[in-house]
């Protein structure tokens, strides 16, 4: 079976929807399945088999990411549903609009992961535009589409929760991302901690992710001020890379972190970062929109505490309350488990371990296998409501 994933960012660009479908990718190659990518290019990036790079431009206010030229988007995207099988869209820009014209044109069922809860984004890219109406666009917006889709894939529960709430009426998989356990199995922390002139007895909270403002970042700012006062030597460690680290920087200096807080910058997945997770003492994340929270998971495999809120899509991960604290939600609260944790030897490791056992309930095959017999139900079946009035014949 051959799928075509269509999407408007993949790697090098560095976020949860590249890791996303990449993990994917990787994994539904053990369920006989063939992934074929569409994405765009980001500059001299080598061929990959599997992988057809469409021409983009930066985004302006964000050079990280690209837009793709629209007529060559559609003309590939069509070339290669041709040959496949199901089209899975990721993204709901020129991905979305190119799989699925396509998709209807070759007759065959069309997905999409909604992957980012837009309106809960927007306002911090386009300030000078009313934040009520930038919400109510991008719930329009998410309707329209989703309900152009034969089926829809959300990596939560709360998203599938929001989704019916703006009135999608076609089917909703809750199906989240699975992690490569072994690849967080094996970071090697004496050498991260060298690399970084970080000493061998200092306790390091890190965060890993984008450095966007909708990481909530600034928050764990404030915590590490708090948390200093009782553990003077705490690092908070941020491992990432994005638009928001200048005024972070520019915080943790007004908070008089100069000594508390350092910014590692983008770190190599395969390499780097299992290293930075082994470094670490405790996981933090404050963000109150995300979809699912992948490094959570990520910081469980190596064994890592989590101290976190659990909002959104972190809720399904952290509700059953293993490998982690769910603080409320102010400074001085979250910097208290923090604290706590970082103090007590015995709590650290049973909550390591819980964390190790845990991940190991997300791990990339058990999710491929799900996707995977999702992908074959809709080949067999389809949609009847949503997709086969679509359907032409097709060549054996």
């Amino acid at each position: 079976m051959r799928i075509l994933m269509v999407s408007d960012v993949y790697f090098p660009r560095v976020n949860g929807v590249s890791t996303s479908i990449e993990t994917f990718r990787q994994s539904l190659a053990g369920q006989g399945i063939e992934v074929r990518i569409v994405a765009p290019r980001y500059g001299d990036e080598p061929e990959a088999p599997g992988v057809v790079r469409v021409p983009g431009r930066p985004v302006p206010r964000d050079p990280e990411d690209r837009i793709v030229a629209w007529r060559a988007m559609s003309r590939t995207v069509r070339e290669q549903a041709a040959e496949c099988d199901l089209v899975h869209i990721q993204t709901p820009f020129a991905a979305h609009y190119s799989g699925l014209r396509a998709a209807r044109r070759e007759g065959v069922p069309v997905l999409a992961t909604y992957h980012t809860l837009f309106e809960e984004y927007l306002h911090h890219y386009a300030p000078f535009l009313p934040a009520r109406g930038l919400r109510a666009v991008a719930r329009h917006l998410s309707r329209r589409q989703c309900n152009a889709l034969d089926g829809v894939v959300v990596p939560s529960v709360a998203m599938q929760s929001r989704l019916v709430h703006y009135g999608v009426k076609a089917p909703i998989h809750i199906l989240p991302t699975g992690i490569p356990l072994a690849r967080f199995a094996g970071g090697d922390r004496a050498r991260f901690r060298a690399a970084h002139g970080i000493a061998p007895s200092r306790p390091v909270a890190l965060f890993v992710g984008r450095v966007a403002h909708e990481k909530n970042i600034g928050f764990l700012l404030e915590m590490a001020a708090e948390a200093v006062k009782r553990c003077p030597d705490l690092l908070l460690l941020v491992a990432g890379e994005g638009p928001a680290l200048p005024a972070l920087r520019a915080q943790a200096a007004r908070l008089g972190l100069d000594e508390s807080v350092r910014f590692t910058g983008y770190l190599d997945r395969h390499r780097d970062l299992p290293d930075c997770y082994a470094a670490a003492d405790v996981f933090v994340f404050a963000s109150r929109t995300e979809t699912q929270g992948l490094v959570l998971l990520e910081a469980m495999a190596v064994g890592l505490p989590v101290v976190a809120f659990a909002e959104m899509g972190t809720i399904d991960i952290l509700a059953p309350r293993q490998g982690c604290r769910v603080p409320a939600g102010d400074p001085a609260a979250f910097a208290e488990a923090v604290v706590e944790i970082l103090s007590d030897d015995a709590q650290r490791i049973r909550l390591g371990s819980e964390a190790r056992n845990y991940a190991r309930n997300w791990s990339d095959e058990t999710m491929a296998a799900r996707l995977a017999d999702l992908y074959f139900e809709y080949h067999r079946n389809g949609n009847p409501i949503a997709w086969k009035a679509h359907t032409k014949a097709r060549p054996a």
